[in-house]
């Protein structure tokens, strides 16, 4: 059911890492962000594909992990993702709307839980940092991040009041909680 899929699709920021994926998974994601509407049907979009510890280990600190967890400096060594996909625009071909990220991303990520994985998209980025240690050409504008791996923390959703908090917290057990507003509370009229 498409509900569940949904639900099961959260900001993961603590994986397995040693639970590898491969080239040919990554590829299968922006394969399904390929196929999703374009604003004027541009297709501005580029990606940069990482599933190796060596580029891996370059991405990785150019990332601020969670806002809300001020005393939490990211996932350690072991709980990092296993793959990336760091989502490109070419400079001078502007996408006919800024939504065209948020489209791929939401379908990786969609894509990603399909398949047995999860995975945080990351828009807190040391860009000029990534881009030397990629070798990203000047020629694409750096959109976002996306971290992927096996899931290694439960998160779960809770339901808030309409004026409620709804900043993301951990527990004493580590359970992340992401508070989400109730429907009857999203609609106006």
């Amino acid at each position: 059911m498409f509900l569940d899929l949904v639900k099961a699709n959260r900001s993961y920021r603590r994986f397995f890492e040693n639970e590898a994926m491969t080239r040919d998974q990554l590829l299968t994601l922006v394969d399904y962000a390929r196929q999703t509407p374009s604003g004027a049907n541009k297709q501005a979009l580029k990606y940069f594909l990482s599933n190796t510890k060596e580029l891996n280990d370059k991405i990785f600190p150019t990332l601020a992990w969670a806002g809300y967890l001020t005393d939490w400096p990211g996932p350690e060594e072991g709980e990092r993702p296993s793959g990336y996909i760091v989502v490109l625009q070419k400079e001078g071909f502007k996408m006919a709307t800024p939504a065209d990220s948020g489209i791929a991303a939401q379908t990786i990520l969609l894509g990603a839980v399909e398949l047995g994985f999860g995975g945080c998209i990351i828009a807190s980025i040391q860009k000029e940092k990534l881009r030397e240690a990629l070798g990203i050409s000047e020629n694409y504008e750096i959109v976002l991040v996306i971290a992927l791996g096996k899931p290694k923390e439960k998160v779960v959703i809770d339901e808030i009041e309409r004026d409620g908090d709804i900043k993301y917290w951990r527990d004493e057990e580590a359970i992340h909680h992401v508070p989400k507003r109730k429907l009857k509370d999203m609609i106006i009229n």
